[in-house]
């Protein structure tokens, strides 16, 4: 204590002092200025990045992979789900087909013939053979007739987005088997379980699994599909099966060419074109930026209406940075390939169970 007193009174002494206190307080002022204005670029920088990544949190509606609950949820963080819940099937899926085989577009025409496979049939009949193809063919930049080319991509994707839908038909159709009964199994309570964190529902809010499981109008899925990709000729469908540009910032993907190195996001990658559909349809049922999408469609649904994809594509406004002009976009591709013509087609069943969907 007395060494703590002796330095404090010899600091006094020592400010006292007219030639040593003026330089030590001129030292203890230009100390404080070099470090304010040391510090005011990392303050300023600090502030800069916050405001920037705002723009870069509302542009994210196409991935899948930063899902969030919306603001206003009540619910605690302890309860929000992990995006792993989200896509958990979607791996499974991806992860089973690391040997797929590509084949060659003519291999894949001849395989058209030999099964009968036309569009104009299925346009009359509404019924489509299940061939699901793992990998678009490098070969369709090469078709030279524009509606050759087109025809060519609705074949392919066509099986690929009705397998899908039967999937959610199917657990639709378990959906609502269960909430008409009084009492549920466990087995029953447990599969509610896996469907709530599949779908984004920590609530466990039935009505909301309800809205969030259900189906994408064929006709919609084929003109997204066919806007992101050129039909099929883009370097992310060519090289990842990105049939929907869904973007990533942590997952596995290919970089825009215009981009910076490690910056921004990536365009996710799928082993398959299936697991791409998957995804799709997974984001679009769960993202908050289409919330809007799924109360349309949940409202056609409670009238006792077909899901309309001219209607529905009116709340995709946010699948793109263009907006509203992208919705325009989709209309257009809709109604100038008479997609619509396969919304009510049916998938030929490969198993019993499918059997009942048609």
């Amino acid at each position: 204590m007395n060494k703590i007193f002796k330095t404090k009174n010899n600091l006094n002494k020592l400010l006292d002092n007219k030639d040593y206190g003026s330089l030590i307080r001129i030292f203890i002022c230009g100390l404080a200025i070099i470090l304010f204005f040391a510090a005011t670029p990392v303050v300023i920088d600090l502030t800069n990045n916050k405001i920037l990544n705002v723009k870069d949190y509302q542009n994210k509606s196409k991935s899948i992979l930063t899902y969030t609950l919306n603001k206003k949820s009540n619910f605690s963080q302890s309860e929000e789900l992990d995006e792993k819940d989200l896509l958990v099937d979607i791996h499974s899926l991806n992860d089973l087909a690391t040997d797929a085989v590509s084949l060659d577009a003519f291999t894949i025409k001849q395989l058209f013939e030999e099964t009968n496979y036309k569009l104009e049939d299925v346009r009359k009949t509404k019924l489509v053979k299940p061939i699901a193809l793992t990998l678009l063919p490098p070969e369709i930049k090469m078709i030279e007739s524009t509606k050759k080319r087109k025809e060519f991509f609705i074949q392919i994707v066509l099986p690929l987005v009705l397998k899908e839908n039967n999937n959610i038909k199917l657990d639709r159709k378990r959906l609502f088997a269960i909430i008409n009964k009084s009492n549920n199994t466990k087995a029953e309570k447990k599969w509610l379980n896996g469907k709530y964190k599949q779908y984004g529902i920590p609530s466990k809010d039935l009505s909301q699994l309800k809205i969030r499981m259900d189906e994408i109008p064929v006709s919609l899925a084929i003109a997204q599909a066919a806007k992101e990709t050129g039909w099929g000729t883009s370097r992310f469908a060519q090289e990842g099966n990105a049939l929907f540009g869904q973007w990533t910032w942590s997952g596995e993907g290919l970089k825009p060419k215009d981009s910076e190195k490690n910056q921004g996001h990536k365009v996710m990658k799928f082993n398959i074109l299936q697991a791409s559909v998957r995804a799709y349809q997974r984001n679009l049922n769960t993202h908050s930026s289409y919330k809007d999408f799924r109360k349309a469609r949940a409202e056609l649904r409670d009238l006792g209406r077909p899901l309309n994809s001219i209607v529905l594509s009116e709340h995709l406004n946010k699948y793109a940075e263009t907006g509203d002009k992208y919705v325009e976009v989709l209309k257009k591709i809709i109604n100038q390939n008479n997609l619509e013509d396969f919304d009510d087609a049916k998938l030929l069943p490969s198993s019993i169970e499918l059997e009942s969907l048609i």
